[in-house]
Order: structure tokens, then C-alpha cells, then sequence
């Protein structure tokens, strides 16, 4: 409290006052989430009419491009604005070179154009890194020592987000942490003429144990194998290096940007906000979404009661927008 509070004291004031009814709650809630809030993840897979579990993510599926449109379409009438796209790379187009990145036919890149073509007000976000494409699972293109190289992967990285840029992405989101990146994909774009392409970057992203569940997902778990990503992305016990890296990448010309993990870092988010002021994301990722499933499926949670609560720690620590795994299903139970 600052030295300006001036309430006074007990009896005088009873915080319990306002709590005691629910229009009076509803008056003083400081945070409210609306669908507005969510982005919405999908990972896609080749094929028509191919539809997968991941069976570490209850609920989750892979999805064909079709079945992704018409996904879509619903998250779409939920008031969701954007999707974010996760490709399911075939092992077959996997490679050192990770060229499969930036095929212009890859699909990522179809999925693209699809999901414009059939909902051109529908936001699309891309991934931009490299794990979905390599055949070691590394975010990047490694030596002989397999250490991930900076700036032999940042070239990759450009040709990947233009590609994406050139198929109608509306926001190219790298999530790599290779240093220089941003500044490296914004330069391209303004000279391709993508102007308008917004840059969500992945600033903070940690090298968290969270993430297993999306690695099966994509299939980038087989491959890393017991490798791990500590050269890269960023050592949970570090809080100040965050702000360091944030404020590169709005530099380098980041529009928005994103904390990964999500409720395991809120005082990053929060630090985040209050030193940047600019659009400040999080990603509750899988391994959030899967203990509250199980919690949940095991009676040992309300699966709607955490879930919400969740969302709106998040949103109350600074995040202007969430991507996650319950973006659907939180949307529906805002509606009832």
C-alpha cells in the first residue's frame, strides 16, 4: 500500500462488505474474461477426414485440414479471434536442412490458405521454428557437436515466416529463441511488401519440463529423444534476463509479444506488462492443460471451476491475450 491509503479502520471498514453479495462482486471485479481472451492451438496432419488423439492431452486432436476449416468455423461463431497452427511433419519430410519448413506446399502453408479462403476475418497465427522439421527435434540447424547454431537457423527462420507471409498468415509467431530473429523476419518482411504481417514473439520462453505433452503432439518427442533445449531457451530461475530479451525483440521490431509457460510464470507476465506496456500474451501449454485435465477426469477438481480460474489468473497478471488448449471449451461455458 502506498502512503496516499487513507481508509480507515476497522469497524469503519469491513472489506467483507462488498464480498457479501454477488451484484456487489460483480461491481468491483477488477478482470473479466470474455472469448475475446483466446487464441485457440491446432495441430494439423496430412490427409482428408483424419482425425487423432493425442492421448497425453484428453479431448485434443490432430486434425486433417478439412476437419480443421470446419474446427474452425466453430471456434469462429465463439467469438475466438485467432487460431494458432502446430504441423504434424511427416518423418519423411523431416531433415537436417529442415527445408520442409518453408515449402511454400508444406502444410502448414496449405492449411494457411485455407483457413483464409474459408474465414478471412479469422486470425491466423503461425509457428515459426524449426523442431517440427528437423530429424533431431532441436528448434534448429546443429553442428557436429550437436550444439543449435544461431545464425545458420536464423536464415532458415526468415525463408519459414515469409513463406508463411506469402501463404495470408496474419502473424508469424517465432518461437525458437534464436537471438536476432525478429529483427532478421521483420526486415524481409517489409521488403517482401508484408507490411501488415504482425510478429508475435515467443521473448520469454523457457526451457520448462511442461512441454512434453506438445512434443508428442507435433512428434518432436521421439526425435530430441534425452536431448534438451537449455542452450536456447531460457533457465527457469531467471526472471531479469526475461525483461532483457523482451525488450530486443520489440526492438527488432515485435508487435506482441509471449510468455511461455503460463501460470508457472505469471511474475514474469506480470513484470512484463508493467515495464512494456505493449500486448503481452502467455501460452498455458500442454503439460498445464493435461494435469488439469487428469485432476479433473479423477474427480479430484472441478475441471470448469480450475479451468476458469486459471484463465483469469492469467488475464489478472497483465495477459492481454491466452493461447490455450481450453480456448473452445471456455468459450462455450462464458455462453451459458
Amino acid at each position: 500500500m502506498t502512503s496516499q491509503y487513507r481508509r480507515s479502520q476497522f469497524p469503519a471498514t469491513r472489506m467483507r462488505r462488498m464480498r457479501r453479495d454477488e451484484f456487489s462482486r460483480r461491481l468491483m471485479r477488477e478482470n473479466q474474461l470474455t472469448p475475446a481472451d483466446f487464441i485457440f492451438p491446432v495441430f494439423v496432419l496430412e490427409g482428408e477426414q483424419q482425425r487423432e488423439p493425442v492421448p497425453s492431452m484428453p479431448g485434443v486432436e490432430r486434425m486433417s485440414i478439412d476437419l480443421l476449416v470446419e474446427e474452425a468455423k466453430t471456434i469462429d461463431a465463439l467469438g475466438i479471434p485467432a487460431t494458432a497452427l502446430f504441423p504434424v511433419t511427416p518423418m519423411s519430410a523431416k531433415s537436417l536442412d529442415a527445408r520442409e519448413a518453408y515449402n511454400p506446399d508444406g502444410l502448414a502453408q496449405r492449411a494457411v490458405r485455407a483457413l483464409k479462403a474459408a474465414l478471412p476475418d479469422l486470425g491466423v497465427i503461425t509457428d515459426v521454428a524449426l523442431d517440427p522439421f528437423t530429424t533431431h527435434g532441436q528448434d534448429g540447424l546443429i553442428d557436429d557437436s550437436g550444439y543449435v547454431m544461431n545464425d545458420e537457423t536464423k536464415a532458415v527462420l526468415v525463408k519459414q515466416a515469409l513463406s508463411h507471409a506469402e501463404a495470408g498468415a496474419d502473424v508469424v509467431a517465432p518461437s525458437d529463441m534464436m537471438d536476432g530473429r525478429i529483427g532478421a523476419i521483420r526486415e524481409i518482411l517489409e521488403t517482401e511488401g508484408h507490411i501488415h504481417t504482425r510478429i508475435l514473439a515467443y521473448a520469454a520462453k523457457y526451457a520448462s519440463s511442461f512441454y512434453g505433452p506438445f512434443r508428442d503432439a507435433v512428434g518432436s518427442a521421439a526425435n530430441l529423444g534425452g536431448g534438451n533445449k537449455y542452450s536456447y531457451q531460457m533457465d527457469p530461475a531467471n526472471s531479469d534476463e526475461a525483461l532483457h530479451e523482451v525488450g530486443l525483440d520489440l526492438q527488432e521490431g515485435a508487435d506482441m509479444v509471449m510468455v511461455k509457460p503460463g501460470m508457472p510464470y505469471l511474475d514474469i507476465v506480470r513484470r512484463v506488462k508493467e515495464t512494456y506496456q505493449v500486448p503481452t500474451f502467455a501460452y498455458q501449454v500442454s503439460g498445464e492443460y493435461a494435469m488439469l485435465k487428469a485432476a479433473s477426469q479423477n474427480g479430484w477438481l472441478d475441471e470448469q471451476a480450475v479451468v476458469m480460474e486459471s484463465l483469469l489468473c492469467l488475464k489478472r497478471a497483465g495477459c492481454d491475450a491466452i493461447l490455450t488448449y481450453f480456448a473452445k471449451q471456455a468459450a462455450q461455458w462464458l455462453q451459458e
